[in-house]
């Protein structure tokens, strides 16, 4: 057990409970059982980390707004499922195919809901399993989108999966930079062989890719040709599910199916 991070959490917590009031050095060690030097080293890390931040006037701690993004992003998870519930059904009904609802954490995508397909052979996954973004569609969807840096911050992680995957930074660049111009990714088995997909963004009302939608399956079915004929359906289901979490703008030219 890591105690240095029980103290930290110890200490965050404490903070969050006063509602806004900053707290000294002093009275964090009181209320939590530590020296005044374990205290301020551990403040020090939480406000390196941008957990919390000296006030100014009192010279005691408040929490910043970090804790409340995290939860935010928490609640938007669950409430994007609710939402997605109906356009993944009707997803599912328009291909055939599994459809998945992802979120990006770190370099893994997270399926938060899915529909199997029907078929005898599909594509297999669980809801809470996780998968490498850059090799699936819904998360190179969702790297397309981030900072410009990111892919950098994550590059030791980047590994083959089957002869498909690709993990050269500039080919992966030139990828997602297709996939913002087209508004749709694609995986021809880089991940699981035999297996592919097709996934476009979902954005909210302040205009951010939070989410994505997409379907899944054996390359049997889901040929380079069935992929073209198939993405209308999922931007146009990307788009309306994208409406429904508050996006106005405009979204992506939809192909011609």
């Amino acid at each position: 057990m890591d105690k240095t991070l029980l103290k930290g959490l110890r200490v965050l917590e404490t903070i969050n409970e006063l509602d806004g009031q900053a707290l000294t050095i002093e009275q964090l060690a009181l209320q939590v059982g530590l020296t005044r030097s374990n205290t301020h080293r551990t403040l020090q890390s939480l406000s390196h980390a941008g957990y919390v931040y000296r006030d100014p006037v009192s010279g005691g701690y408040r929490c910043t707004l970090k804790l409340f993004e995290m939860g935010a992003r928490l609640l938007f998870s669950l409430d994007v499922r609710s939402l997605a519930a109906p356009f993944m059904r009707e997803l599912a009904d328009q291909t055939g195919e599994s459809v998945h609802l992802s979120v990006l954490e770190g370099m893994d995508v997270v399926y938060i809901d899915k529909i199997d397909s029907p078929q005898p052979i599909r594509a297999y996954s669980v809801i809470g399993g996780r998968a490498p973004a850059y090799a699936v569609a819904t998360g190179k969807v969702l790297l397309s989108f981030q900072p410009a840096d990111y892919l950098v911050q994550y590059q030791s992680v980047l590994q083959q999966h089957t002869a498909s995957t690709h993990i050269d930074l500039a080919f992966l660049r030139n990828e997602f930079r297709q996939v913002q111009l087209r508004g749709y990714a694609e995986n021809h088995g880089e991940w699981r062989e035999g297996v592919g997909g097709l996934a476009a963004p979902l954005l909210n009302g302040l205009n951010k890719v939070v989410a994505a939608l997409g379907i899944s399956g054996p390359l049997d079915r889901l040929s380079p040709e069935a992929m073209t004929r198939m993405a209308p359906l999922v931007l146009r289901s990307a788009q309306a599910l994208s409406s429904q979490l508050g996006y106005r703008g405009e979204y992506f030219d939809l192909p011609k199916e």
